[in-house]
């Protein structure tokens, strides 16, 4: 299996290897917050890191750019490795480092996946104030606090008979 090389000399000599640095990158920020993290075994889940909460497991799938476009970044949102469309199903988060700035956002599946269409990639806007009416994703700008997941609604307990 090739790889694909970046185009521009640097650190990185793959895009696999820069994907690793990524989410090795995740892991350390999560942990230094406080989270428990899981890193699955291989490339075979449809995520890069889980983190626990107990009884409650959120998933993240990984990704970082350094891709400008005018005052932003384009974040490309490509298959999985097992060549599977992404879908709001497979993760709970998408992570995006804008390598450049060293802003990450954590953007919840839901939103990413608006109306049910196949995300070209989100536009992030790291140097512009933030603007939630204007750019997209702006309030999901550092917003660590969203992981956390929201707790189960608890049915009432029914009188036994």
């Amino acid at each position: 299996m090739s790889r694909k090389k970046i185009r521009k000399p640097g650190i990185f000599r793959t895009y696999k290897e820069r994907g690793e640095w990524v989410e090795a990158q995740f892991v350390a920020e999560a942990l230094r917050r406080g989270h428990k993290v899981l890193k699955p075994w291989g490339d075979s889940q449809p995520f890069d890191v889980a983190l626990n909460f107990g009884n409650r497991v959120v998933r993240v799938q990984v990704k970082s750019t350094s891709f400008r476009v005018g005052t932003g970044y384009r974040c490309q949102v490509h298959t999985n490795p097992n060549g599977r469309r992404y879908t709001p199903k497979l993760f709970d988060f998408f992570a995006a480092y804008v390598i450049p700035q060293r802003t990450w956002y954590l953007i919840p599946a839901q939103i990413l996946f608006q109306g049910g269409k196949y995300p070209r990639g989100p536009m992030l806007f790291p140097m512009e104030p933030i603007k939630n009416d204007c750019f997209h994703c702006e309030g999901y700008k550092e917003a660590w606090a969203l992981l956390r997941p929201k707790p189960e609604k608890k049915e009432p307990r029914r009188a036994g008979r």
